[in-house]
């Protein structure tokens, strides 16, 4: 009979994810959280590889690897992944809806809570910028330098407008077919590129683009989207799309913007963007049992669910950890991958060095901020794991979620 298992120390990482594998409800879908956090880490990292701040002698300006090597194309396509978080978004919102609905809670209670989750963490984030631009204009800071760096800080915010307007009308999208607001981008597209119509016009896509994979993760919800044919449809004909369309008409390779480029995929999303979203989602609905598979191990699991659980500060600081390495760097001179123009293989390099220190810079301002997010979620915690307090009986208000 083999020996039994030595005890884990405490005080190791491992005992630690073995003790919030424990404390997972049975219930919980872990590929969803896997799906979000691949997503979350996706935006970061592409932001990190593609945004460049050049030190020119008068300030810093915005830059990106993509114009000078516009090869480096295929990095744009592995870490924009803002489709994947849109479908886990509409599979969460949806499913939350009718559970809410189910317990006889009103729309505007569900409302309030979800949308709490995502604003109250921005608040932070505002007042931080808004007290830096004001010293760096005092002190007589370059007007460029300053606008560039609250622009890059604030970017996220546009998504996070969205998404919210997208949560506010789940109740009207629970019966919607993706189909239908892909149509609206294919006309937008076709009016704007076509004939000639106001550029203006393409930022209907800006609701309608988005929500095609949030569509997507409603018909989840209902179980359309179950069996592997499904993923294998939305996958390949994805692709095939957009492949033809950057092919054959004329449409950016790149899948994030470029500055100078005259036509943006993001900016606003374009039929591309679209078709190769509903690519990744195919690939994230056909990798749903692995990942349910996968998360099975503690350490894999832990590391997901703390992810999902600073999502949003996560989501909010990134670009603020990039700039403050980049202001505090030039203390020290123009630095290869920080301050110098993206225009070789050089400067890859050098960012790919740099990602480290963007990272530690980040949990530091996870381990200020965090206490933001938690609070917004209120009396209501999400269901990630269940953490006992000790030295209390298990009654119903001996548990949290968080």
């Amino acid at each position: 009979m083999p020996d039994p298992a030595p005890a884990i120390p405490r005080g190791t990482l491992r005992a630690a994810a073995v003790r919030i594998d424990a404390a997972t409800p049975e219930g919980r879908d872990r590929a969803v959280d896997a799906l979000r956090a691949f997503a979350i880490l996706g935006v970061v990292l592409g932001h990190w590889l593609v945004t460049a701040l050049v030190a020119d002698g008068t300030g810093l300006h915005a830059a990106s690897p993509l114009q000078d090597m516009p090869w480096l194309a295929p990095v744009s396509w592995a870490f924009q992944t803002l489709a994947v978080f849109f479908l886990v978004g509409g599979h969460v919102a949806t499913r939350g809806y009718v559970s809410a609905r189910a317990r006889g809670e009103s729309y505007g209670r569900w409302l309030s809570a979800r949308l709490s989750r995502l604003f109250r963490p921005v608040l932070a984030v505002l007042a931080l910028w808004m007290v830096t631009a004001a010293l760096l204009l005092l002190t007589g800071a370059d007007f460029v330098t300053v606008h560039t760096l609250v622009k890059l800080a604030l970017s996220p915010m546009w998504f996070l407008l969205v998404f919210a307007a997208l949560t506010a009308a789940t109740p009207l999208l629970t019966r919607l077919h993706p189909l239908w607001p892909l149509v609206v981008v294919l006309h937008m597209d076709l009016l704007r590129f076509g004939f000639g119509a106001p550029s203006w016009l393409g930022w209907v896509n800006l609701a309608a683009g988005w929500l095609v994979p949030y569509a997507l993760g409603a018909a989840w919800t209902r179980g359309e989207l179950d069996r592997p044919r499904a993923g294998w449809i939305l996958l390949t004909g994805g692709t095939a799309a957009t492949a033809a369309l950057v092919a054959w008409a004329g449409y950016p390779a790149s899948m994030v913007g470029v500055p100078g480029a005259s036509v943006s995929n993001l900016n606003p999303p374009t039929l591309a963007a679209v078709t190769f979203g509903l690519a990744q989602c195919g690939l994230a609905l056909l990798l749903r049992d692995r990942l349910r598979r996968a998360m099975r191990r503690p350490v894999a699991w832990a590391a997901a669910a703390l992810v999902n659980l600073s999502a949003m500060t996560i989501f909010l600081w990134h670009q603020t950890a990039l700039m403050a390495t980049t202001a505090t760097g030039l203390l020290a001179g123009r630095l290869p991958g920080l301050h110098t123009l993206p225009d070789g293989l050089d400067w890859v390099a050098a960012r790919l060095a740099w990602l480290p220190v963007f990272a530690l810079v980040l949990a530091c301002c996870w381990a200020t901020f965090r206490s933001c997010e938690q609070r917004g979620r209120g009396r209501r915690r999400t269901r990630v794991v269940h953490t006992h307090r000790p030295q209390r009986r298990a009654t119903g208000a001996g548990a949290r979620h968080v």
